[in-house]
């Protein structure tokens, strides 16, 4: 399968934290290095994340959550960032997922192979 982003990073997050992975090319030609790192739900930890996954030169990031608690990352991190708010449950039905991945992890590699949908975000 095509790798449309060679720099990739998916988040599962909840009411206290965000599990981040970032997935980027390894030492070797054809090797993947991820990172999984939990970041607070404070404005500082969001703009911390937000510095990491520019730092890693991310092109895209996608995120799942349930209720609202995605709004505080998703417009902090799409001031300069690539951000795909998905639905959990589209992510989770596409075949090939290992029942021991993190979802972080899982997001991450279905985002470098750009096989999810975005769904709509108001500005509002």
């Amino acid at each position: 399968m095509d790798i449309v982003h060679e720099r990739a990073a998916g988040m599962d997050i909840s009411k206290r934290d965000a599990k981040v992975c970032i997935r980027i090319p390894g030492a070797r030609l054809g090797t993947f290095s991820k990172t999984v790192t939990t970041y607070g739900a404070t404005t500082n930890e969001v703009v911390r994340l937000r510095r990491d996954l520019e730092a890693a030169a991310v092109t895209v990031v996608v995120m799942e959550a349930t209720g609202d608690y995605w709004k505080p990352f998703y417009f902090l991190l799409a001031e300069s960032l690539n951000v795909e708010l998905v639905n959990a449950k589209a992510a989770r039905n596409i075949p090939g997922r290992k029942t021991d991945v993190s979802d972080a992890t899982w997001l991450a590699e279905l985002a470098a192979h750009n096989l999810l949908r975005a769904s709509f975000v108001s500005n509002t």
